[in-house]
C-alpha cells in the first residue's frame, strides 16, 4: 500500500494518495480536518483506488463531487469502483475530453490492453468556473497541453494549486500523446501557473509537491 501524504495549508486539507502502478496522485479535499459527516471533494481516481476509498469510508466523509484534472486512464480507472462503494457521486471535467471516458484509444488504456471505461460526467468545467467544498472555493484554470482538456484547481487564499499532469516537480507532463502539444502546455504553464504567487504549493498528478517559485527558477522544460 502506498504511503499517504497529509498536507495541511490554510483552510483546505488535501490528502494525497499515490494510486496504482503509475503512482497517480489522487486527492481528497476537505474544508478543515476530516471528520465524520464532513463533505469532501475527490480529485481524480486512478487504478487501484482502495486506499483512497477506504480513507473516505473510514473517516465517514460524504463525497460531494469528483473533479477530473483530465481523462487519461490513470486518472479515471477507479471511478466505477468509486461509484460502487460511495454511490453515484457527480463527476465534473472539461467537456473536450468527455468522449475519452468510454474510448480506450483516447484515454490511452487500449495501448496497455486494459480498455478502461468510466461513468460519464454530470457537469463540465471551464476557465472562470469555481469548485467549492464547504467554505473552500477553488478557481478553475484551463491548462491544456498534456491533454486538450487539462484543468487546474487554484485556491489563492491558502496558496494551493492542484495541477494534474500539467506541471511536475522539476518536469512537465508528457506531450508525445495524441492530443498533446508542448507549445500549448508551455503557454498554459507560463500564463496560468507561473502567474500565481511564487509561494503557491503545487500538487501534481505524479511525484512530490513543489512550489511555483521553485519551478519558475529551476524547471528545465519551461523556464520562466
Amino acid at each position: 500500500m502506498s504511503e499517504t501524504q497529509q498536507e495541511t495549508v490554510g483552510t483546505p486539507v488535501i490528502q494525497v494518495f499515490a494510486l496504482g502502478g503509475f503512482q497517480t496522485n489522487c486527492m481528497v479535499v476537505t474544508d478543515g480536518e476530516p471528520a465524520p459527516g464532513k463533505h469532501c471533494l475527490i480529485v481524480d481516481c486512478g487504478y487501484e483506488p482502495d486506499e483512497l476509498l477506504s480513507f473516505v469510508e473510514e473517516q465517514e466523509l460524504r463525497a460531494e463531487r469528483v473533479v477530473l484534472t483530465h481523462a487519461h486512464a490513470d486518472h479515471i480507472a477507479g471511478l466505477h469502483e468509486l461509484h460502487s462503494r460511495l454511490g453515484p457521486v457527480p463527476i465534473s471535467m472539461h467537456q473536450s475530453e468527455e468522449d475519452w471516458m468510454n474510448d480506450p484509444m483516447l484515454n490511452l488504456s487500449a495501448a496497455l490492453g486494459l480498455n478502461v471505461t468510466a461513468p460519464m460526467p454530470s457537469a463540465f468545467l471551464s476557465e472562470g468556473d469555481t469548485v467549492g467544498i464547504g467554505t473552500v472555493i477553488f478557481d478553475v484554470k484551463e491548462t491544456p497541453g498534456h491533454s486538450p482538456g487539462g484543468i487546474s484547481l487554484v485556491h489563492t487564499g491558502s496558496k494551493n494549486a492542484i495541477v494534474g499532469d500539467s506541471l511536475f516537480n522539476g518536469s512537465i507532463g508528457r506531450t508525445d500523446f495524441p492530443g498533446s502539444s508542448f507549445e500549448t502546455l508551455a503557454e498554459s504553464i507560463r500564463t496560468k501557473l507561473y502567474t500565481l504567487d511564487p509561494e503557491t504549493r503545487v500538487y501534481p498528478g505524479h511525484g512530490p509537491t513543489t512550489t511555483i517559485g521553485r519551478e519558475m527558477a529551476t524547471n528545465p522544460f519551461v523556464p520562466a
